[in-house]
């Protein structure tokens, strides 16, 4: 009797051992795949800012057909949305991933993650990919962009920004608007209003990166470039060399 007991409680004790080894490998399997995702994650803001630096450097380069500078000294935030793609529209997809950042003193803040799509992209809509660049010139441009879903030319008047020599007193109308934009499809660069576009912030992406959604990220305190994470620098970088003040 005492002997059957005793194998009984040695089974039990084995029991006890199986089933902790087996919640200490579900952990750490947890923790392996948290680790992997925050990887992904990062590699993703490394992407999306390089690539948002990469259009605007190359848009910028060409100065006879580039963004008047007294237009870039103005603005209060810049975005960038890099290859959007037609398709996404049709199929109702999310059109393209960017970047936007604030002006602080000496240069610009971390890159904020947003999507874009929806709407009418004017002459572009046939390119199968387009880059977007929105300067946001005043509070009411800045104060849109912090709605879960900003409908562009809405609430925030939007308009075709000059380009190159075009900036002149024929302009000024354009200049009242909260919101320039431009697009550049197959190597031509022009102003491009993009009525009825969309914009909401990707909070997975900003939360993934900064712990914080977007509507914190540009109205709490903006990053130096030495706050922000590595990765994301190279966006704030390459606007600081076109603008800073």
């Amino acid at each position: 009797m005492i002997e059957h007991k005793g194998r009984k409680d040695v089974k039990l004790y084995m029991r006890k051992i199986v089933l902790s080894c087996m919640s200490l490998l579900v952990l750490l399997t947890g923790s392996l795949t948290y680790v992997t995702a925050q990887k992904s994650r990062v590699a993703d803001s490394e992407r999306h800012s390089r690539k948002a630096a990469d259009a605007f450097a190359d848009i910028m380069n060409v100065r006879e057909k580039a963004i008047p500078r007294e237009l870039l000294d103005k603005a209060e935030a810049i975005a960038v949305f890099p290859d959007v793609v037609k398709a996404a529209f049709i199929v109702g997809g999310s059109g393209g991933q960017g970047v936007i950042s604030r002006r602080i003193r000496g240069g610009w803040s971390q890159p904020v993650f947003f999507n874009l799509g929806g709407g009418s992209f004017g002459a572009q809509i046939g390119a199968a990919q387009t880059d977007y660049i929105l300067l946001i010139m005043n509070d009411d441009g800045l104060k849109g962009l912090l709605k879960d879903k900003f409908e562009l030319g809405g609430e925030v008047g939007i308009a075709a920004g000059p380009i190159g020599r075009e900036l002149s007193a024929s302009t000024n109308p354009r200049l009242d608007a909260g919101i320039l934009s431009y697009s550049r499809s197959k190597g031509v660069f022009i102003g491009a209003a993009l009525k009825g576009a969309s914009i909401s912030p990707d909070n997975n992406l900003n939360e993934a990166v900064y712990k914080r959604k977007a509507e914190q990220l540009l109205t709490g305190k903006l990053m130096t470039l030495k706050e922000m994470p590595p990765q994301v620098r190279i966006f704030p970088r390459t606007l600081a060399r076109y603008s800073i003040r």
